[in-house]
Parts: C-alpha cells; sequence; structure tokens
C-alpha cells in the first residue's frame, strides 16, 4: 500500500500515535532496524498540533488506506534532511516542480 501510494502520489490516511493522520507519503524506509516513511502531514491531528514533516514508524500505524486524492509529488525541502539507513522508495518530482 506504501509503493503504490509513493509511485502512484497518493495520500495516505491512517491512525498513528491515537492520532488520526492524513498525508503525503514522500520516502520509504528503514532507520534504526524499524520500517517507517517520512511524511508531510496535511491533515488530521497530532499531539504537538503540528503539521509538515514526520518521521513514522510502520509498527505504530493503524487502519491505513490510499485516499483517492493525489499531490504534487516531491516538496522542496531546504535546512536539516532526515538520514534513513536504508531507502526503499521516494516520490519522484513532477514536471511542474521545476518551472
Amino acid at each position: 500500500m506504501i509503493r503504490k501510494a509513493i509511485q502512484e502520489i497518493m495520500l495516505l490516511e491512517f491512525d498513528y500515535q491515537g492520532f488520526h493522520r492524513i498525508v503525503e507519503p514522500h520516502v520509504y524506509g528503514q532507520k534504526f532496524g524499524k520500517d517507517g516513511m517520512m511524511v508531510y502531514q496535511i491533515r488530521g491531528k497530532s499531539s504537538t498540533g503540528y503539521f509538515g514533516w514526520k518521521r513514522m514508524y510502520l509498527k505504530e500505524i493503524t487502519n491505513m488506506k490510499i485516499l483517492d486524492e493525489t499531490f504534487s509529488g516531491r516538496r522542496i525541502v531546504s535546512g536539516r534532511h532526515s538520514s534513513w539507513d536504508t531507502i526503499y522508495l521516494v516520490v519522484r518530482w513532477l514536471k511542474e516542480n521545476y518551472s
């Protein structure tokens, strides 16, 4: 499901740490031996009240589904980047992001 969402640039909806979230999945990988995703949360709730970039581990995700809604592909990131031990898949750039 994660691979399909990243490849087709579709939003994911799920519960994570007790909060319902809607996210753009950008990176699927492994850190500290745990599979996870780097996502950009756009809707829902979070413990901090903050949306934006978050690393989320798959073992803590429940009720995941792909929404019938796309996003614009890779976001331009400035500043500090999150590292991964292994990267399985990264969302692609869309042509309109280059203009």
